[in-house]
């Protein structure tokens, strides 16, 4: 008797799809709307996971722009703990979808923040990307400097860009209030810099339809910056969870509301327009089938092999001839079993030390939220 499910591709049935499917190939969970060309200018954005997809995307050859350099002077292993060379501008970490609009705002003039410098020992830092200066500056008129070029460059990507690359992180957020709007930091003062004053700060959780309305003004800001040149738009969830929550809730259930919120957010949105679309890399990492494996030892980091994974289904799909023939040795060369890294794990946890793993993958990712581990102890 035949039924609506007949007819259904492998990729409908949990069983054969998730079950019987290895974590290591991801097989059919990711067909791109469009596919991101040579000659597509990328422009990434977003929480610290966001840092991997960059890495990957300059090493495998796509056009991620970088408007933002270092200077001359500035040595190379410097560069990443100055905030440089993480994404296509020196903006740091864009944990919300609020973050994001602000900073489009910011760009266009139309937005000016409050308290955009905090102090720490003598040393000056922009509230807006603390993490960018570890040491600081010298005063609060070299951070307006240093920022007043930032935008001009976060201006320039906007109108240069084809294709955006947002990594959804966090639905909590810091927020100061001056009675006419809200001004988002990318993490609560008191952290990194800056003085904590529970009047003035107060912590927001978002929802999803606020999401989705934050992600659609920033598209129609960015628009009018472009004069009306249109832009595509490539959504993520990162699988991290969060460090630590204000919510009051537990940070378990929290970080399922915010991972739930933002994965509807961008399916909403995804399903709205053929020039946004979505890739799966939070599916990927905490896959069931994985058990966990694509996790580190404190549950959070996602470990080389899951980035690897992740990052070869993206290839994969924009640029198919880029693969080994079905049946080579390069697939299976790089994709371990699962049985296989249970039982490296295993032997690694005996011993101590952290198993090998294949792909390449940043370990320093510059993290502001990961910080937060440290109140907890």
């Amino acid at each position: 008797m035949r039924n609506p499910y007949s007819d259904l591709p492998t990729r409908a049935f949990w069983r054969r799809a998730v079950v019987e499917s290895s974590p290591f190939t991801a097989e059919e969970l990711y067909t791109p709307k469009w596919i991101l060309s040579p000659n597509t200018k990328i422009a990434t954005a977003g929480s610290c996971f966001a840092q991997h997809i960059t890495t990957h995307l300059r090493d495998e050859k796509f056009n991620v722009l970088d408007l933002e350099k270092p200077p001359c002077s500035l040595a190379e292993p410097d560069h990443q703990r100055f905030g440089f060379s993480l994404y296509s501008c020196r903006y740091g970490n864009i944990y919300t979808a609020q973050q994001l609009l602000q900073l489009a705002r910011e760009v266009q003039g139309r937005f000016r923040p409050a308290d955009v410098v905090w102090q720490r020992e003598g040393r000056f830092f922009d509230a807006l990307r603390p993490g960018v200066e570890p040491e600081g500056l010298s005063s609060a008129a070299e951070v307006m400097e240093h920022r007043r070029y930032h935008l001009s460059r976060v201006k320039l990507m906007f109108k240069r860009m084809d294709a955006f690359i947002f990594t959804l992180g966090l639905t909590e957020a810091w927020v100061r209030s001056d009675g006419r709007s809200q001004t988002v930091y990318p993490t609560a003062p008191g952290t990194i810099a800056g003085h904590f004053e529970p009047q003035v700060y107060q912590s927001q959780n978002y929802r999803c339809s606020e999401v989705v309305s934050a992600l659609q003004e920033f598209r129609r800001v960015v628009g009018r910056l472009r004069r009306g040149r249109p832009f595509r738009m490539l959504l993520t969830v990162s699988p991290v969870p969060l460090t630590a929550t204000a919510s009051g809730n537990h940070v378990l259930a929290a970080t399922t509301y915010s991972k739930a919120v933002l994965r509807a957010a961008a399916g909403e949105l995804c399903a709205g327009s053929d020039d946004i679309d979505y890739f799966p890399s939070y599916e990927i990492i905490t896959n069931p089938a994985a058990r966990g494996l694509f996790y580190a030892a404190n549950l959070r980091s996602v470990r080389p092999e899951g980035v690897a994974i992740a990052m070869q289904t993206f290839t994969r799909a924009h640029r198919p001839e880029a693969q080994p023939e079905a049946g080579g040795g390069g697939q299976r060369q790089r994709g371990h079993s699962v049985a296989r890294l249970r039982r490296q794990r295993h032997k690694a946890a005996l011993q101590g030390a952290a198993p090998q793993t294949p792909g390449r993958a940043r370990a320093d990712l510059q993290c502001e939220e990961a910080l937060l581990e440290a109140f907890g102890e």
